[in-house]
């Protein structure tokens, strides 16, 4: 597992600050790109949950926007495209005492990854990913990618795309997500309070970010998005806590909702997966005997069960 510098966790009741989860690596993303917004957010919100740096990864895909886990000073893993969620899945399982946070693109995540991030979804692992997404393939040089809007410019599209955006919001949803929000850099306090949410609430929290390409995306700019979006955080009609009318929403408002659009009640809650899982294994992976001697009595054992 590579990692950046990590900082040693301050002394006891010595106060976390941002600056304690930076990393010595400094991030080479264009001026302007909405990634900024989300890097700086997760350092807040980690100083603000007094997260120890030394019992975190980040586990990131592939992309502009995955290059992230190297800019953040925790333990970090940068797996192949498309595949960072089974990854993270490991890794929690593996210690379900880390706080394990996914990040990626769109491209990594609903494209190649779509399949993983279904899964992910319905077995409700305690995992936050958080998507920056640009509608591009920002690293590979602009190609439209699955949440572009019909008619979008690219090099692999250079008379307009014709295939329908998928909703990652709709779908996890749909799945049986019981965290659904979805953030935007231009909105900084609002994208912090829902990464806040999404790492605390225990089971598979979604953070789609709206997070702009300034150099390949020129329809979805700052501009733009701030006159195509919806602040549910100001529209006191609205109630996250029913799926069938969140994905309504996303079908029929007109514009793009932010904040939070789908929370389970308290009560309706699935439990996550890892507290499941733990319930019938005794003990964690992470627990385990390394001696070559226990491990090998371990799996006799094991095998005893089934014969």
């Amino acid at each position: 597992m590579a990692t950046t510098e990590i900082q040693a966790k301050p002394a006891a009741g010595a106060a976390l600050t941002p600056k304690d989860y930076e990393s010595s690596v400094k991030p080479i993303w264009c001026p302007g790109c909405g990634d900024f917004a989300v890097l700086a957010s997760l350092k807040e919100v980690f100083a603000k949950m007094a997260l120890d740096p030394a019992k975190v990864v980040f586990a990131s895909g592939i992309g502009c926007s995955s290059q992230i886990s190297h800019y953040f000073s925790s333990y970090g893993m940068h797996a192949v495209h498309g595949r960072v969620l089974p990854t993270a899945t490991g890794i929690k399982l593996a210690n379900p005492d880390l706080t394990v946070v996914v990040a990626g693109g769109d491209g990594d995540g609903f494209a190649i990854g779509m399949g993983h991030f279904m899964h992910a979804v319905r077995r409700n692992i305690d995992l936050c990913y958080i998507v920056m997404d640009n509608q591009t393939y920002g690293l590979t040089k602009g190609q439209f990618s699955p949440t572009a809007a019909i008619g979008y410019d690219s090099p692999t599209t250079p008379e307009g795309s014709i295939e329908r955006p998928i909703n990652p919001l709709i779908l996890a949803i749909a799945a049986g997500a019981q965290y659904v929000a979805r953030g935007f850099s231009g909105n900084p306090r609002q994208l912090s309070r829902l990464i806040y949410e999404g790492i605390e609430h225990r089971g598979f929290a979604l953070v789609d970010v709206l997070s702009p390409c300034v150099t390949f995306n020129k329809l979805n700019t700052y501009d733009w998005f701030r006159k195509n979006v919806h602040d549910l955080d100001k529209d006191p009609s609205y109630r996250p806590d029913d799926p069938f009318k969140a994905i309504e929403m996303e079908k029929t408002l007109g514009k793009i909702p932010l904040g939070t659009v789908y929370r389970a009640p308290e009560a309706q809650r699935d439990k996550a997966f890892e507290d499941l899982l733990f319930s019938r294994v005794k003990g964690k992976p992470v627990d385990f005997p390394t001696d070559v001697q226990k491990a090998r009595k371990q799996y006799e054992e094991l095998l005893g069960e089934f014969r």
